[in-house]
């Protein structure tokens, strides 16, 4: 989502880094790049003109006069007053009261509301350990309702059902007594999207918010819709109490004005993005996070949490005990090696969230073509257990029967066993004395000249 914006900050703030002295003139046009920038990436202009203002008042001020780095210190004011427009830390849902705490999902006609909810009801399972059951209260749209409930067969969350001759408070006030019956911790209402110039149904969601006073109530905003959706946000936010906001489809090729704009114009934190369309992509908004990788200083904290979700421990710790054994590398672990990488989101979601890789993320993304992937997979399951276990076995015939099994080419299987040559020498330095140096040197000889890109790309 903030691609283009972190190209254009890293590109203004590198002629400043080496600067012995900060003054009014030459910060002028590093600051008139980063408003350029900021309008670029659909950031409301009353937050443009705040944001750079208090940028230039600190970085003309005593804390970088006295600092060793000014050039250094005036990157770091930037990345502070960036976590300062988006909320100084990640605000969690306040749930304390008497169950079931009561979370409202409101906001526009297809921003993403229904699969929200699923999403949010299998994060508070998962990581909060709640016991959680949603409603829907869109008696407009039929299909919102069946959505729903096949989401939270989905996500295994209590599915109280509701028909479109109800009303949206007699569903809601059922949902709760049963919501009480059932012991649920938290219970989770979907309603229909309304515009915010749309006076029937925002008094509609009124009577609905007073009736049931929710412990949360949670706008959910497409961040697609750029500045406007902070605009949006604000309308809302003016008719009902808002609590948070929760972005979605922030996965997409969009310019990050909302993420930036949100908390600035409406006063509210946003409280999750929605990273994709299943129903595990909903992240905890990290407003320090979100600044440190706008400026290209990567997330290491993310990478490391995600790293714990997602990657099978077990398989590590088998192969780990494997190489110390001193027995091959096999291409079962090479596909295992392939899936736990998958499951990060590939190579160049991984190198993003590193600290200092610039624009290494995008030039691997660009010279990696990431069916490789999927092709090498398809490979070695067309191979029989004992080829996996020994490549050697491979003539001419298997080659040509192992292709065709896969949909591939001769030259991609050529490709996978050279890699699979150069990781299992690499697991076997890894075992010897100064592994992980000799490791490091391996890999930077499976680099192509001019540092982007993996072999035969």
């Amino acid at each position: 989502m903030f691609e283009n914006l972190t190209d254009r900050l890293s590109h203004s703030l590198k002629s400043i880094t080496g600067q012995a002295r900060l003054t009014e003139d030459n910060i002028k046009d590093t600051l008139r790049e980063v408003r350029m920038a900021l309008l670029e990436a659909d950031v409301a202009l009353p937050v443009v003109k705040d944001f750079v203002e208090a940028v230039k008042v600190r970085a003309v001020g005593q804390e970088v006069s006295k600092s060793l780095s000014p050039g250094q210190m005036f990157v770091k004011i930037v990345n502070d007053e960036l976590e300062a427009l988006m909320g100084k830390a990640n605000e969690s849902l306040n749930l304390a009261t008497q169950p079931p705490a009561v979370v409202l999902m409101a906001g526009l006609q297809g921003a993403g509301k229904t699969t929200s909810v699923a999403k949010l009801a299998r994060f508070l399972k998962e990581k909060e350990k709640k016991k959680v059951m949603v409603v829907s209260a869109d008696v407009y749209r039929p299909a919102a309702i069946k959505q729903l409930e096949t989401l939270a067969t989905e996500v295994e969350a209590i599915f109280y059902p509701s028909t479109i001759e109800q009303k949206p408070i007699d569903i809601v006030n059922g949902a709760i007594a049963e919501a009480k019956v059932q012991f649920a911790d938290v219970l989770i209402v979907d309603t229909a999207g309304r515009l915010a110039i749309d006076e029937e149904m925002m008094a509609e969601i009124k009577q609905l918010h007073a009736a049931i006073t929710p412990a949360e109530t949670l706008f959910v905003v497409d961040a697609m819709t750029g500045q406007d959706a902070a605009n949006t946000a604000k309308a809302f936010n003016d008719a009902l109490p808002l609590t948070g906001v929760v972005l979605t489809k922030a996965d997409a090729d969009t310019r990050g004005g909302a993420a930036l704009s949100v908390r600035h114009i409406t006063g509210k934190p946003i409280k999750f993005m929605g990273m994709g369309e299943k129903t595990d992509a909903l992240d905890p908004f990290h407003p320090d996070r979100i600044a440190s990788r706008i400026l290209g200083m990567g997330d290491m904290l993310s990478l490391i949490e995600e790293a714990e979700q997602k990657l099978d421990r077990k398989k590590a710790e088998k192969l780990a005990k494997k190489i110390k054994k001193g027995k091959k590398f096999d291409l079962n672990d090479l596909r295992d090696q392939l899936q736990q990488m998958q499951n990060m989101g590939g190579i160049g979601d991984m190198l993003d969230k590193l600290p200092g890789m610039g624009n290494m993320a995008q030039m691997a993304q660009s010279q990696i073509d990431n069916k490789m992937f999927t092709r090498m997979e398809a490979l070695i399951n067309s191979m029989t257990p004992a080829e996996r276990r020994n490549p050697d076995l491979l003539n001419g015939s298997r080659k040509r029967r192992i292709t065709l099994g896969s949909g591939t080419e001769i030259q991609d299987l050529n490709r996978l066993l050279k890699q699979h040559k150069q990781m299992a020498k690499m697991m076997k330095k890894m075992k010897s004395k100064g592994g992980m140096a000799n490791m490091m040197r391996g890999l930077q000889g499976m680099m192509p000249p001019g540092g982007g890109g993996f072999p035969g790309q």
